[in-house]
């Protein structure tokens, strides 16, 4: 598996989900299989409920295999407090781009684990993010995306 970069915050977030799903969802799954069981008498075949705990008790550990792999394998994005403002854009940075002449936008590139464009985090495996690795303020950047190409302009790199 390829590395995985993560911000402390991100490593975090990851690592609860995983306790979380650890420590309470397998317990709570195994309640309801439990319970399923005892209600069932051993008709499970035609068991709605226990169909559904088995398929959710699959998701889970599905999902805890995942986050076990991601935090396994995972790189923490240095924090760039302090780092001399305007440098080429890496992953960890914070840039400040501008599409013609709309609002300017300002994201985090981070990595695929990671990313939320809603909360201005872009994978560095994005279109947009890996068109801006290496870039510095002021440059131009043309971004090939599936919707199609565009060009920003970097205002700022921290």
């Amino acid at each position: 598996m390829a590395t995985e970069y993560l911000t402390k915050e991100g490593h975090k977030k990851l690592q609860d989900e995983l306790d979380n799903l650890r420590e309470v969802k397998r317990k709570e799954i195994a309640e309801r299989l439990r319970e399923a069981a005892e209600n069932s008498l051993g008709e499970f075949v035609e068991d709605p409920e226990f169909e559904a705990a088995k398929n959710e008790q699959s998701f889970v550990e599905g999902r805890i295999k995942e986050l076990e792999m991601i935090l396994a394998n995972a790189t923490l994005i240095e924090e760039h407090k302090g780092r001399k403002r305007g440098g080429a854009i890496e992953i960890g940075s914070k840039v400040t781009i501008q599409q013609g002449r709309r609002k300017e936008e300002e994201y985090m590139i981070v990595g695929a684990a990671e990313a939320n464009p809603r909360e201005g985090k872009i994978s560095h495996e994005s279109p947009l993010g890996r068109a801006l690795l290496g870039k510095k303020e002021e440059d131009k950047v043309d971004v090939q995306a599936p919707s199609g190409a565009f060009s920003v302009r970097v205002v700022k790199v921290i």
